[in-house]
């Protein structure tokens, strides 16, 4: 790659909410870069996740993905585990999170490396714990960092600002999590601090702070956080929308091909490593209607399934999906009509006495009562291929030949 399209892979998918922060990030990532390959010494780049439950799921890996992009690009990667900081946890929009104790918090990490290096490669990857350098910080050293921010400042944050409104507590401990992080970008002096934008703020915290010190300021690039299986939500354990990297090739497969068709774009962007210009094809196949939305979904869950399983598992995983759910309750003798080359749903409906009017197709899609190969049809302008099955309510089947 040359210099701009490493800075294009590298932000693919960056969100901050603002273009003119991502230009001015894109713009100091560009010259750090430029500097690196002229001086051949490579960039300092870290992401740190706090181990507040055993197992991770898909949406921790969009910055590991990128820890990995800057690794194959000759970069330096620490994988940081936050043994100190997951004991108060980044402040929630609506309480307090509970404090968890030092053994709960390392009997989780005792997993985490373990399930990076599904992702990392574990020969170009530091593995750094902040409870190392934070647990010794003296009260002379917090007051010197605490001085460089105002009170307004955490205040004006969303989630303290939600819980002013609602009249719910915010304890004093809460402030010190932004402070922490902070001193772990000063502390490993990087260049590069990775996070989802709900961490843009203490990303922000981290660059004040190195410049303070008298470093060079870290360049934050933050992702949005990825949607849950529901599509609507973000992906959490607790709201059991998540999809595990600890589990087996069929799950995930299955999980991916579950999600709502609006947010595949954002799972290509984040969880895949495809190049731009993969991504770019993907988006445009669905936004110009020349990729199936059924095949584009086919295509990313083999895509994220092979990441972590390799190509025999995903094909093996798809298999057995299409086996197991697109095929499940079909009758053995199904009636086959030859369809023309571009007639569409409604159109064979109709043609079969499956549908009285172009109305009634409407009605059984809003009602998810229509079906191509087991998969919800969105649309009565979808055109089958030869060889799908259409599932109209739970009796009526139709082989398209």
């Amino acid at each position: 790659m040359n210099l701009e399209e490493q800075v294009e892979y590298l932000m693919q998918g960056a969100d901050y909410g603002d273009d003119e922060v991502y230009q001015a990030m894109r713009k100091e990532l560009t010259e750090r870069l430029a500097n690196s390959i002229k001086t051949g010494k490579p960039l300092k780049v870290y992401c740190g996740y706090d181990p507040t439950s055993s197992d991770l799921h898909l949406g921790h890996t969009i910055t590991m993905r990128k820890l990995r992009a800057f690794q194959d690009l000759g970069h330096d990667v620490t994988f940081l585990i936050g043994t100190f900081t997951a004991r108060i946890g980044d402040p929630d929009k609506d309480k307090a999170r509970p404090v968890s104790t030092d053994e709960q918090v390392r009997e989780n990490a005792t997993t985490y490396a373990q399930q990076a290096f599904r992702i990392l490669n574990p020969e170009k990857t530091t593995i750094a714990y902040n409870s190392d350098w934070l647990a010794p910080v003296t009260f002379e050293e917090l007051f010197k960092m605490a001085s460089i921010f105002t009170v307004q400042q955490f205040l004006a944050r969303d989630n303290f600002h939600k819980r002013i409104t609602e009249g719910t507590p915010i304890y004093l401990h809460e402030f010190f999590y932004a402070l922490m992080q902070a001193y772990d970008a000063h502390h490993l002096d990087c260049d590069v601090q990775l996070g989802g934008t709900d961490q843009l703020f203490n990303l922000m915290a981290a660059r004040k702070l190195m410049q303070y010190y008298g470093q060079k300021g870290n360049i934050p690039i933050t992702f949005p956080l990825l949607p849950g299986t529901d599509g609507e939500l973000k992906m959490s354990k607790s709201l059991g929308n998540y999809i595990p990297i600890n589990t087996d090739a069929a799950d995930m497969f299955g999980k991916v091909m579950s999600v709502p068709d609006k947010v595949m774009p954002l799972y290509a962007t984040l969880t895949t490593n495809w190049l731009p210009d993969e991504v770019a094809s993907f988006k445009q196949g669905l936004s110009d209607g020349s990729m199936h939305p059924r095949d584009a979904k086919m295509k990313l869950a083999r895509r994220i399934t092979e990441l972590f399983y390799g190509e025999t598992e995903a094909q093996a995983a798809q298999d057995r999906f299409v086996e197991t759910f697109q095929k499940k309750n079909q009758p053995d003798k199904i009636p086959e009509y030859k369809a023309g080359l571009e007639e569409n749903v409604a159109e064979i409906m109709l043609a079969n006495n499956l549908a009285k009017s172009k109305g009634e197709v409407k009605r059984l899609i809003q009602q998810n009562g229509l079906k191509l190969n087991g998969q919800v049809v969105q649309a009565e302008t979808d055109v089958p291929k030869p060889g799908d099955v259409l599932q109209v309510g739970k009796r009526h089947f139709l082989k398209i030949v």
